[in-house]
């Protein structure tokens, strides 16, 4: 019997679903264009076009135009995007695990650089993030440089000066922190932050100088207080049934350029961003207050409770809280 092209075609077809057909993947992220997500996913959808011959890209949609922040991962676990860039402290208790590594000053021993604590979180995910995570692979973890309290006020010389003002939190942790310090914490999204300083509703807002320079804040503040006090988790996930439905080829090619070298390598993008932001922000002549001394051992006084409370929360949920840290900061 002869059989036509068209069912030989059509057999080889149903054997190969993805031989022979491009890929492309849609891309969700709630950061303005120029921040430095944006930058490396351009870059990661520039190699895979290369390495794929062109068959594998993606499709950026940056901004939030897809969702605001507290959906990127129900974007990704619903396939309403292929990938999404999860801010995990915009859904506080939602991903408890992740967000130990957010904690106050806790950071691996080998230093608090985020090219170091995106690898160190991404090489544990494996073991500990992915159950919080259904429905989607993660890719890469990242964590930011430590976020810094960054403010209006005329005055600022120590932690007390902070007392009575309206920052701009992200996360349970950082809630805390502000409260602690007699500041009063404002939920308010990344993007509505520089109208809320210009019209007063915010006296300030943590953001690593990174952010402040995306964000273009520098002409709305006038101090910012360093050491960071605590990091934001950033997760990058991808629908687990889109991974599954691509090539054996396409699927390869997204777990090579991805994993603890693209966490490292994204994490040294966002330090070379950091020293940037900090050029940003002296330029826009902004105040930096460094804590020493007596101010520093006030911050780490204050801090040691919270991280107690919020391990032991985990734990007593069930949760490997204890052996997480333990592995994430050693």
């Amino acid at each position: 019997m002869r059989i036509s092209n068209v069912a030989l075609a059509a057999a080889v077809a149903v054997v190969l679903p993805n031989a022979g057909f491009a890929d492309t993947l849609k891309v969700s992220t709630f950061v303005p264009p120029k921040h430095a997500f944006n930058r490396m996913l351009t870059a990661w959808g520039e190699e895979l076009a290369e390495k794929s011959g062109g068959d594998l890209t993606i499709d950026l949609f940056p901004a939030g135009q897809l969702g605001p922040p507290p959906r990127q991962y129900d974007l990704a676990a619903t396939g309403a995007a292929d990938i999404a860039v999860v801010l995990t402290a915009t859904t506080p208790g939602r991903f408890p695990m992740a967000e130990l590594a957010a904690l106050p000053l806790s950071y691996p021993s080998a230093g608090s650089s985020s090219a170091i604590s995106s690898a160190r979180l991404t090489a544990l995910a494996g073991d500990y993030l992915e159950d919080e995570t259904p429905g989607t692979k993660i890719l890469w973890m990242a964590v930011t440089p430590p976020l810094k309290v960054n403010v209006s006020a005329d005055k600022l010389d120590g932690l007390d000066d902070l007392a009575g003002l309206r920052i701009r939190y992200a996360g349970s942790v950082f809630q805390t922190m502000i409260e602690d310090l007699g500041a009063s914490p404002m939920p308010v999204p990344p993007g509505q932050v520089s109208e809320s300083l210009s019209k007063g509703i915010i006296d300030g807002a943590t953001f690593p100088w990174e952010a402040v320079m995306a964000f273009d804040l520098g002409d709305l503040i006038n101090y910012s207080i360093e050491p960071g006090m605590a990091s934001a988790v950033f997760s990058v996930v991808m629908n687990e049934a889109k991974f599954n439905s691509l090539s054996a080829e396409h699927q390869a090619l997204i777990l090579e350029t991805t994993g603890v070298d693209r966490g490292a390598a994204f994490g040294a993008m966002w330090d070379e961003g950091e020293a940037k932001g900090r050029e940003y922000v002296t330029s826009k002549g902004v105040e930096i207050v460094t804590l020493e001394g007596g101010e520093l051992e006030k911050l780490t006084t204050l801090v040691k409770p919270i991280i107690d409370r919020t391990i032991k929360a985990v734990d007593d949920s069930g949760k490997p809280g204890s052996a997480f840290f333990e592995a994430y900061t050693k």
